[in-house]
């Protein structure tokens, strides 16, 4: 299997990877950090909270001894009952942390898998579709679902996927691989803010990673290498992201520019934006892409 899929890449003449990082980059939790931040910050908070609990219980005695000579008109009872809400709650606190980070983690798997079955539907006939794009391709959960319905729709066209670094590479194509459809994968080293690719060359262009700062030069670079009446569709996770994309393709004269619906799982909460290429692309319609990309 290594070597099939080393065979591939080396077929694909680039490299199509994503570290664990910038796969999860855009999920945003309650603290309106990085997922993988979040999950950091959930467990450091679950081992602070457990310590203190352990610690409150190792030196109990010596907290009651400090709290009645703060408080000596309390009743002991209540200093000892006081004592044990405390390390509880502390105790408690610490499970509910790490449950929450088990959950975010877990969530964000469940996400993906749905955000990239709801990408491909996002794409009205898959049939005529013979080059695709996947822009940052992480894994390859998104690359081979869109291979997938490239194989189930019999057409004879190809997936690349697109990303800086080849550290991932072979995972994404063993996955496609394993799901059957690595006849329908290439990869090749690339950046969003410049595709290598000739204008107009993709039937459909698909992003499930967070364009970041390079939303406007990433959409005007994904626009110039869509086909005309080709489909892109653009998961984001940044709060203001999904208003910001929506009116960038509109500024663009992009058609049938439509959000999804909210998709929420756990701590995280997401939006699909899908668009199409107008057929008949006028100067004034190009120069208003083209102005995205600098």
């Amino acid at each position: 299997m290594a070597k099939s899929a080393k065979s591939l890449f080396s077929g694909a003449g680039g490299g199509c990877a994503a570290s664990g990082r910038r796969e999860w980059a855009q999920i945003y939790s309650i603290y309106g950090s990085d997922e993988w931040q979040s999950v950091l910050f959930l467990l450091l908070q679950s081992f602070l909270s457990g310590a203190a609990s352990l610690l409150l219980l190792l030196f109990s005695g010596d907290v009651l001894l400090r709290s009645r000579s703060l408080l000596p008109s309390l009743p002991p009872a209540v200093l000892r009952s006081s004592v044990a809400l405390l390390g509880s709650s502390l105790l408690l606190l610490s499970v509910c942390l790490l449950a929450a980070a088990a959950g975010l983690l877990h969530s964000s798997s469940a996400l993906r898998r749905e955000v990239s079955q709801r990408m491909v539907a996002s794409v009205p006939d898959w049939s005529s579709v013979r080059t695709a794009l996947d822009v940052r391709c992480g894994r390859g959960l998104l690359l081979s679902s869109i291979a997938r319905q490239l194989k189930k729709q019999g057409a004879r066209g190809r997936v690349v996927g697109l990303l800086p670094s080849r550290a991932a590479a072979l995972s994404a194509l063993r996955r496609a691989a394993a799901d059957g459809v690595h006849e329908y994968v290439t990869c090749r080293e690339g950046h969003a803010r410049s595709l290598p690719f000739p204008d107009a060359h993709f039937d459909v262009v698909a992003s499930a990673a967070s364009l970041g700062d390079e939303a406007g030069r990433g959409l005007g670079e994904m626009v110039r290498v869509l086909r005309p009446g080709g489909v892109g569709v653009v998961w984001d996770l940044r709060r203001r992201g999904v208003p910001d994309l929506a009116h960038r393709l509109r500024e663009m004269r992009m058609d049938e520019v439509r959000v999804s619906e909210r998709l929420a799982a756990c701590l995280a909460a997401s939006h699909i934006v899908s668009f199409r290429k107008p057929l008949s692309e006028s100067a004034a319609t190009a120069a208003d892409w083209r102005t995205n990309i600098y």
